[in-house]
């Protein structure tokens, strides 16, 4: 008898109907019905009694089910100690992002990376977004992601992404028929950004502040959807990542429009400490972040 013979009769007397058992163990039913007769035939008895309601344990079952239960315990246990062995020990790994629009990928990440390393506490420092590297170096965080990258020789880089940030603007707007939009358009815009200071913010200091040019009027939205509503209101247009705005890409009421006549492009890095001797759970988290961000 198999592992999976196990799980499936520790599921369905668990759960009382292969029905039930489906959403514990992801497979179909006409599969589970299948391993079970595969189950019975290898023991030669029925394991389960079975009812309209209810499956119930037959006295065979009812051994092969404590059997079941004491198999799946001791190697679910011994997987986690090969995982220690092989991953490192237990600790906790605290970052931090310098833009918001990192707080759109970031979460779901983190609980996938949690989900193979339990022992692992990924603690994400809201109060350090935008100042991510000075907090590095300052020992509050462990590693952290930016898009500026400054030199320092206590810092090193890896290449985690890029992206491109386009205006997004209502259908009806000025700029929707451009191809691009220049620096100097910018200065009789209301600006809708995340949060100050104006250098934290990418189209600024990347584009705009260049060109010297600074718009009409800043207006600070921290929370995404208020601000795309009031784009909507021709109250302002924004700058955002293309990929944050992939369920707006579809809105009759907004257009996005490129940002200068090549586009804005910008890379973001993970930044760790070049002369640290890191656990190697640090390694395989930022390995999972390149593998696992597809943007």
């Amino acid at each position: 008898m198999e592992i999976r013979h196990l799980k499936l009769i520790k599921a369905i007397a668990e759960e009382g109907s292969i029905t039930k058992a489906i959403d514990k163990l992801h497979l179909t039913q006409s599969a589970l019905s299948h391993q079970l007769r595969e189950a019975e035939y290898q023991l030669g008895t029925p394991i389960f009694t079975r009812t309209k309601k209810k499956m119930t344990l037959t006295k065979a079952g009812e051994k092969i089910y404590a059997t079941a239960s004491e198999v799946l315990e001791k190697l679910e246990s011994a997987e986690t100690q090969i995982k220690k062995m092989i991953y490192g020990e237990t600790g906790e790994i605290k970052l931090s992002a310098e833009c918001y629009s990192s707080y759109h990928w970031l979460p779901s990440v983190m609980k996938q990376f949690h989900q193979l390393y339990p022992n692992v506490d990924l603690q994400l420092v809201m109060s350090a977004t935008h100042y991510p590297l000075q907090k590095l170096l300052a020992g509050e965080l462990d590693i952290a992601i930016t898009t500026d990258p400054i030199k320092d020789v206590k810092l090193q880089y890896t290449e985690l992404f890029q992206d491109e940030m386009v205006v997004v603007v209502p259908a009806g707007h000025e700029w929707a028929s451009k191809k691009f939009v220049a620096a100097e358009d910018f200065s009789d815009a209301c600006l809708i950004i995340h949060s100050l200071p104006m250098e934290t913010v990418t189209v600024y200091e990347f584009f705009l502040k260049p060109a010297k040019v600074s718009p009409k009027k800043v207006t600070a939205v921290p929370l995404t959807e208020a601000a795309i509503e009031m784009v909507k209101a021709d109250m302002g247009v924004m700058v955002l990542a293309k990929w944050a705005l992939k369920n707006y890409i579809n809105d009759d009421q907004l257009r996005l429009v490129k940002v200068g006549r090549n586009g804005l492009k910008r890379k973001h890095y993970i930044a760790t400490f070049k002369n640290k001797t890191y656990p190697k759970y640090f390694t395989h988290f930022i390995t999972f972040l390149q593998k696992e961000i597809a943007i």
